[in-house]
């Protein structure tokens, strides 16, 4: 899992149909201390997250898996809200 910020959301008009009902989010990665780390992306949302929250999120096949049993493609999907990120000195 990943961290990132959620920066907007992507509007589509026309989905496939395994994608009709999913909300599309705009996600900034951030590193642990919450400086940007990388490009901004589109991920699926699976929880219902909302703009400039602190979310983790995964890639690959585990993007999938959330929204079992439906087969919906995704290369990278928000499975969760952060509410605290706690470093070891």
């Amino acid at each position: 899992m990943r961290l990132g910020r959620v920066t907007g959301r992507l509007w589509s008009t026309i989905k496939t149909p395994e994608h009709d009902g999913k909300r599309f989010l705009v996600v900034q990665p951030i590193d642990a201390a919450g400086g940007d780390a990388g490009e901004e992306f589109v991920a699926v949302d699976a929880i219902g997250a909302g703009a400039g929250e602190t979310v983790y999120w995964v890639r690959g096949r585990e993007a999938c898996i959330p929204f079992y049993p439906e087969q919906v493609a995704s290369d990278a999907t928000v499975v969760g809200i952060v509410d605290r990120v706690n470093q070891a000195e």
